[in-house]
């Protein structure tokens, strides 16, 4: 067992669950909402909540270097790029829990439709009209994480810092406003202060929520690592890899300008990963793997070995994705095997373990 840090909120209703156990009875029968208190609390303060609170971090640096920027000036676009990058990270490891306001706000097309719509990018450079974040909130499709990737590396992946415009950098800080924007309006949805959705699963099984009990509400975390594992395996992977008729299709792989695919594939894995065992960066706390590992240990160990595989599968891929689904098209099939085998193992043992918690 790890060396467990519950937060001050678990502690409190694992103790009354506890105290609320009938010392008459020989057998007592627990209280199992309290009894995954803390399991599901940390997982939506620790793990989903420092998610977004340090996407909206990097958000705010991403807006701070390209406001640096000056055309021309290799270095600070350099400094673009790296915040580009280091934003996405938090990203797509949000990726395992995509229910909440991210879903239900329309955040995520906001922050990561794919493909842009190029065409109507130049409509809006070649316009005389001054580029707000206000003008591109009207199209997902000219804003967010894949717009700011084609105006940093462009088509070919190759931009300089001397091959941007006025003009471009004008959009370029706009699309980064309305981006810290909307992972402003993430985090503050979650968040006990804001649209606090995190209550409905502090206090699941309680009046108010919208988890009904304690094992709807460790469904939810299940079938958002589901949701990922598909649709990295049957999407992500499967359309570049195989789109053209069983043929490579690189204009179909996302994050193709800035060559940072597998670095994402493996960012949604460790998504998955995060939820499971409830760590997040220096945060070591409860997960499903502790409720797992008591109810079936044999199923927790290989849980945990399948999710480190599929990482080291992903990572293995030579060079870059776009090269790879050409000219390494078995090593891409295995990482895709490997994300696949993890969903079906998710869906066919983890779910119903989880569903079947009375």
């Amino acid at each position: 067992m790890k060396n467990l840090k519950l937060n001050f909120v678990g502690a409190i209703l694992v103790s009354t669950a506890l105290l609320s156990c009938s010392s008459d009875d020989e057998n007592p029968t627990p209280d199992v909402a309290a009894d995954y208190a803390a399991e599901i609390t940390n997982v939506a303060n620790n793990i989903i909540i420092e998610t977004y609170k340090t996407l909206n971090g990097k958000a705010a640096k991403l807006e701070t270097a390209v406001n640096n920027f000056v055309i021309g000036d290799n270095a600070k676009f350099e400094d673009v790029k790296t915040a580009w990058r280091e934003a996405r990270v938090p990203w797509e490891q949000s990726e395992g829990f995509l229910y909440g306001p991210v879903d239900s706000e329309g955040i995520d097309p906001a922050i990561d439709s794919w493909p842009v719509d190029v065409t109507a990018i130049n409509t809006l450079l070649n316009g005389g009209s001054p580029i707000t974040s206000t003008v591109l909130a009207t199209n997902n499709n000219t804003r967010g994480f894949h717009t700011m990737e084609y105006f940093i590396w462009g088509l070919d992946g190759f931009k300089s810092a001397n091959d941007l415009t006025e003009r471009d950098v004008e959009y370029l800080m706009a699309a980064t406003v309305d981006f810290k924007s909307k992972t402003q309006e993430l985090y503050d949805g979650w968040v006990s202060g804001g649209g606090n959705y995190v209550a409905n699963f502090i206090n699941a099984g309680k009046s108010g929520s919208k988890y009904t009990s304690h094992a709807v509400a460790l469904t939810e975390f299940v079938d958002g690592m589901i949701t990922i594992a598909n649709e990295v395996g049957t999407g992500k992977i499967e359309t570049p890899l195989n789109g053209a008729s069983g043929s490579a299709a690189p204009e179909e792989e996302e994050s193709r300008f800035s060559h940072n695919s597998k670095v994402d594939f493996a960012n949604n894995m460790r998504s998955i990963q995060n939820v499971y065992l409830g760590d997040y960066g220096a945060i070591v706390g409860l997960g499903l793997t502790d409720i797992v590992a008591e109810l079936d240990a044999e199923m927790d160990a290989e849980i945990k070995n399948k999710i480190a595989e599929t990482i080291a599968k992903i990572e293995a891929i030579p060079g870059t994705f776009t090269n790879a689904i050409e000219n390494d098209r078995s090593d891409v099939a295995a990482a895709q095997e490997a994300v696949k085998s993890l969903e079906a193992l998710l869906n066919s043992k983890l779910k119903p373990l989880i569903e079947g918690i009375k």
